[in-house]
């Protein structure tokens, strides 16, 4: 990258390695921003999703290694640690959740875990994992899976077809419905109930929508404007970047977890507000 304006080094950092089906037919990796906007809806951010199955395998195997050397005895210093996010999870989980579910809490700490995860990576120094991804001849390579909406939505829309599974299971399809065609406006006329439909339609099914997009892009917005800050102290002289960016990583490692913890409590609001039988 020597040699690059400031705003071709921001572009490249914010570029992401995409393979897809390129003009003329054929199928690879993108060599720019353009050929890769090029390619459509088909193509894959490959670096979004190796970073974010990577993450998710490595909370697994964490926890699982923690699960099988637990002790009832006195607890190592890990299983201290995985025993206070599993405590704390599982408090939030029963002061959201009203409803009775075994999925919810595993659900809870997964998301909590896994975004975390994918948030911290953006307190890896920005050139360091990119230049040694160009050493191989891999051009473009961001490691923060969360500022990818590709990837923010994708977990939203997995909780709200969640979401929607367990409102029909509950409730019925007929219970469904009427939830989105009787409320939040009402009467006991008939005809008036009648003239009400639609109009609850179109606000229930506005509400409904809402969710997965503020959901995914809440998380997206405040990730990727914590990376574009990074970016920036990085442009600056070193005597300066140490300067700015040690308390700007300081303070990002509350909006790293807080971001985690939003998406957490929303995920266990919408899965209580599934599960209200009313």
């Amino acid at each position: 990258m020597a040699g690059e304006s400031s705003s071709e080094i921001i572009k490249h950092h914010l570029t992401n390695l995409t393979y897809g089906q390129k003009v003329d037919g054929s199928w690879g990796f993108a060599e720019n921003s353009v050929e890769a906007s090029q390619m459509g809806f088909w193509a894959f951010n490959v670096d979004s999703l190796s970073w974010s199955f990577g993450l998710g395998a490595l909370f697994l195997f964490l926890f699982w290694r923690a699960g099988k050397r637990a002790t009832t005895g006195i607890p190592g210093g890990f299983q201290n640690f995985v025993e206070v996010i599993v405590g704390f999870v599982d408090t939030q989980v029963k002061d959201g959740f009203h409803g009775r579910s075994n999925l919810i809490a595993p659900l809870a700490l997964t998301v909590f875990c896994w975004v975390f995860l994918m948030n911290l990576m953006d307190l890896v120094p920005i050139d360091f994992v990119p230049k040694l991804f160009a050493l191989m001849g891999v051009h473009y390579m961001k490691i923060v899976p969360s500022t990818d909406p590709n990837i923010t939505l994708g977990m939203s829309l997995s909780v709200f077809f969640l979401v929607i599974f367990c409102s029909i299971k509950v409730k019925g399809i007929g219970g469904f419905i009427g939830e989105l065609t009787l409320h939040p406006f009402n009467s006991d006329n008939i005809f008036v109930k009648l003239i009400l439909i639609p109009v609850n339609l179109v606000l229930e099914t506005i509400n409904l929508l809402a969710k997965p997009v503020s959901l995914g892009l809440r998380l997206f917005g405040n990730m990727y404007a914590g990376e574009m800050i990074f970016i920036l102290i990085s442009l600056l002289p070193w005597f300066v970047q140490w300067t700015l960016s040690v308390p700007w990583a300081i303070f990002h490692i509350l909006v790293i977890t807080l971001q985690a913890f939003v998406f957490m409590v929303l995920t266990i609001v919408y899965m209580s507000m599934a599960h209200e039988d009313h």
